[in-house]
């Protein structure tokens, strides 16, 4: 795919630095959760309400038709770490904004999708980072819901992370005698300790019935190993 060739210009964003185009329910929601962890966000969005909206939330936020990859460099999108195309439900928009990050060659593309064959145009334009927020999160609630699973986190390829209690099967002896890798095919990563706050964890460490621990492995062994 041809490149667009853009003379040098100053930087505008210095690290790690995010855009999102889009600024709709979830493009909000990930910009203010970026801005809380300390990012700096610019958002583009074309409503002028929705950058009213969020002016003064983000570093940086501008109403702009983002379709094409002069628009994009000239907001300085080229010099961000990663762009997220937030669009979803607009799919001739959200195409085109893609396409034009990929000419502009600057940042990590992250895309979501909407339905099925959106995400698999994205792929098919080689984004490699596509996400089904509307799905993934049904699979999740699905989980919570059937387990005695806390939270959930498909990480794709068959592999999740969870946090669980620690069921009695599992206590009362160390994490080496347990072997859990080996016999069940999950690792325990880590555990809460009594102040809330997530402590590292050794083959020595004997945990007790009803800790939360942080664990992961395959979705079917994580599903087993933690079943009601």
């Amino acid at each position: 795919m041809v490149k667009f060739s853009f003379p040098l210009k100053p930087r505008v964003a210095a690290g790690d630095s995010v855009v999102i185009i889009g600024l709709g329910r979830f493009g909000r929601s990930m910009a203010e959760e970026l801005m809380e962890s300390g990012v700096e966000v610019l958002g583009i969005d074309k409503s002028a309400d929705v950058v009213q909206l969020m002016n003064g939330k983000l570093t940086q936020v501008i109403r702009a038709d983002a379709s094409t990859p002069e628009t994009l460099y000239d907001l300085g999108v080229n010099e961000f770490s990663h762009a997220v195309v937030a669009i979803g439900d607009d799919l001739a928009s959200s195409i085109l904004v893609a396409s034009s990050l990929i000419k502009l060659n600057g940042p990590e593309i992250w895309a979501k999708a909407s339905t099925g064959p959106q995400g698999q145009i994205f792929q098919q334009m080689g984004i490699k980072h596509v996400f089904h927020p509307e799905k993934d999160m049904g699979r999740r609630v699905a989980h919570l819901l059937t387990h005695s699973l806390f939270d959930y986190f498909d990480l794709g390829d068959g592999f999740a992370m969870a946090t669980a209690a620690l069921p009695a099967s599992m206590a009362g002896v160390s994490l080496r005698e347990l072997n859990l890798r080996v016999r069940l095919g999950i690792t325990i990563v880590a555990v809460k300790d009594p102040s809330g706050v997530w402590a590292p964890i050794v083959p020595e460490s004997v945990l007790e019935t009803g800790q939360v621990v942080l664990v992961a492995g395959p979705k079917q062994k994580l599903d087993s190993a933690f079943k009601q």
